[in-house]
């Protein structure tokens, strides 16, 4: 057992109370019996979580829709958990609907996993929507400080040079410096004298 299927197993037993139901949902190698849980009426968020992740972990498209909407859910666990599958499915839908959630103004506060997830894909949506959603987060006073700086570490690790002007603009944010810096670094130059702190030479 892989270490998140080992913390997610550990988290959902709790909220489950250790059922029978949910140690049938933990053993079971039946994709469809899995599938079956996210299309019945009635079933427990616990319930539909474990099903997703297993499914989406082993390639199996059903899970996409519920993988999403877990994505953006307001509890970080299952966002990280949501992530990680994910990018194991393998979905073609996958970048676009991260980036869709990363890019939402209204549901900003549950960005993170959604951008550390378009930085891991590697996918054509990644840089524009990681890019429009530094921009927004450097405005006066904004509190998603850590949304910011998960968009700057993406956009070092994907090293486009469309993503240099932002970067460059994050340079100004003490808490976004440091990360702006390393990720510049990590652009192919196209110019010496970027990628400084303001006030340095």
């Amino acid at each position: 057992m892989d270490e998140e299927l080992r913390t997610l197993t550990e988290r959902l037993r709790t909220e489950s109370g250790g059922t029978a139901a949910f140690e049938r949902l933990a053993a079971t190698d039946d994709h469809d019996l899995l599938a079956g849980v996210l299309t019945a009426p009635g079933q427990p968020l616990w319930a539909r979580e474990l099903a997703a992740f297993r499914l989406g972990t082993a390639g199996d498209r059903r899970a996409f829709e519920t993988l999403v909407l877990l994505l953006n859910h307001r509890d970080p666990p299952r966002c990280a958990a949501a992530a990680h599958a994910l990018a194991r499915l393998r979905d073609p839908r996958t970048a676009r609907a991260a980036a869709a959630l990363a890019t939402n103004e209204l549901r900003v506060a549950y960005a993170l996993h959604p951008v550390r997830l378009l930085a891991d894909l590697r996918a054509p949506e990644a840089v524009p929507a990681l890019i429009t959603t530094l921009r927004r987060r450097l405005r006066p006073h904004d509190p998603y400080r850590r949304v910011a700086l998960a968009c700057v570490e993406g956009l070092g690790d994907l090293g486009d040079p469309r993503a240099e002007p932002v970067l460059n603009e994050a340079l100004a944010h003490p808490a976004l410096a440091e990360a702006a810096v390393h990720a510049l670094a990590r652009i192919p130059r196209q110019g010496s004298a970027r990628g400084r702190i303001p006030g340095q030479r």
